[in-house]
C-alpha cells in the first residue's frame, strides 16, 4: 500500500481545482447568457467580467481547500489501514492480516482451480530465548527485523510474509511447486545464518528453523498452518537450522 503523498497526487488537487473553477464559470455565464441580448454592451462587459471573476475568486479557493482536505483524510485513512494490518515491530503483516490474506487466496482458489496450488512456510528464530538473554531484549528485537527483512527480499513478487508469533514468521507461496518452495525456504535459512549479529565484538550465530507444506486442491489455513508447524517441530528437533516439507499436493 503507497500513500499519495507525490507530486503526482498534489497535481491531482490543482487539476481538479482548475476543473471545477471553469465548470462553475461556465455554468455561471449560461445562467447568465439569458440576459445577454437586452444588456449594452458597456453592461455586458461589466456582466462577463464578473461570470468569470467571481467564481474564480470564490470558488477556486474553496475547491482546493476542499480537494486538498480530502487528499489529507485520504492519506490519514492509508496510514490508519497500514497501522491496523502491520506488525510495528518487523514491518510485515501481523498475524490477523496474513491469515485474512491467506484465507482470501485460499477462497479466491475455489472459484479459479488453475491457482490451486502453492507453499506455506512457518519459520522460528533459533535459541531466541538465549540471544535476549545474552545481548538484552532490544538486540532480540534487532535480530527479528533482520530476520523479517530477510524473509521479504528471498521471497518473489505477489508472496505474503507476517509475523504470527513471537519470534515466528509464516510465509505464503502462491502457486510455487515443491522445488520452488524448498529452494526459496533454503534461501531464507542460508541468508539469516550468513547474516553478522549483532555487530559487535560479540557474535552469535543467527539462524531459523523453517517447516513447509506445499498444496494442491482446496485447503483451509488452520490445515496449512498445523501440518507446516508438525514440520517445523520436526526441524526444531532434528537440531535447528534446517528446512523440512511435507506435501499435502492432490
Amino acid at each position: 500500500m503507497t500513500l499519495d503523498i507525490s507530486p503526482t497526487g498534489r497535481t491531482r488537487v490543482w487539476a481538479g481545482t482548475l476543473c471545477g473553477t471553469v465548470f462553475c464559470v461556465a455554468i455561471t455565464l449560461f445562467v447568465d447568457s439569458f440576459n445577454f441580448h437586452e444588456m449594452s454592451e458597456a453592461r455586458f462587459r461589466y456582466a462577463l467580467t464578473v461570470d468569470i471573476l467571481l467564481p474564480m475568486g470564490l470558488a477556486a479557493p474553496l475547491l482546493f481547500l476542499l480537494l486538498h482536505k480530502m487528499r489529507l483524510l485520504a492519506i490519514a485513512h492509508q496510514e490508519i489501514s497500514i497501522i491496523a494490518l502491520t506488525d510495528n515491530l518487523t514491518e510485515v503483516l501481523n498475524r490477523g492480516a496474513f491469515k485474512m490474506m491467506v484465507d482470501a487466496y485460499l477462497k479466491q482458489v475455489l472459484q479459479q482451480p488453475a491457482q490451486s496450488s502453492g507453499a506455506f512456510l512457518v519459520i522460528d528464530a533459533d535459541h531466541f530465548k538465549t540471544i535476549n538473554d545474552r545481548f538484552g531484549h532490544q538486540t532480540g528485537d534487532e535480530a527479528l527485523k533482520i530476520i523479517a527483512q530477510t524473509i521479504k527480499g528471498s521471497l518473489r513478487q505477489g508472496d505474503i510474509v507476517g509475523r504470527i508469533g513471537g519470534e515466528e514468521f509464516g510465509v505464503f507461496l502462491p502457486k510455487a511447486a515443491q522445488s520452488q518452495a524448498i529452494s526459496i525456504a533454503e534461501r531464507i535459512r542460508l541468508r539469516i545464518h550468513q547474516t553478522e549479529f549483532p555487530p559487535t565484538a560479540k557474535t552469535h550465530a543467527l539462524s531459523v528453523s523453517v517447516g513447509g507444506v506445499t498444496f494442491g486442491g482446496n485447503n483451509v489455513y488452520d490445515d496449512l498452518f498445523r501440518v507446516a508447524d508438525k514440520c517445523l517441530y520436526s526441524a526444531k528437533s532434528g537440531g535447528r537450522n534446517q528446512v523440512k516439507f511435507e506435501n499435502l499436493a492432490a
